[in-house]
């Protein structure tokens, strides 16, 4: 399960020993269409915690971690940020990206 955080709540992503965050918004068509991906993915891999962050709601977030376009997928292992990817791409592909920074 994808769980929705803001800034204040982002200490769950440190915290995490892997965090899958998807920064997004809600205007945003590819991420719209990854976002059921994202969900089906989190369903699958239990040992990993997926985070999704809204950009405009959460500008500072954004900023701190240089996310310039959306969807920008991000893996967090104990708080570092150890991955990205950008743009819409399918589940296979998410899985392994998941599966290769975890």
């Amino acid at each position: 399960m994808v769980k929705k955080i803001n800034d204040k709540q982002f200490d769950e992503v440190v915290n995490s020993e892997v965090a899958v965050v998807d920064f997004s918004a809600t205007w945003c068509g590819p991420c719209r269409m990854l976002a059921p991906v994202i969900d089906e993915v989190s369903e699958e891999m239990s040992d990993v915690n997926f985070f999704n962050i809204d950009v405009d709601e959460c500008q500072a977030l954004a900023i701190k971690y240089g996310v310039s376009s959306i969807p920008a997928v991000m893996v967090f292992k104990k708080g570092e940020k150890v991955a990205q990817n950008v743009g819409f791409v399918p589940k296979d592909a998410i899985k392994q990206f998941v599966e290769a920074n975890k």
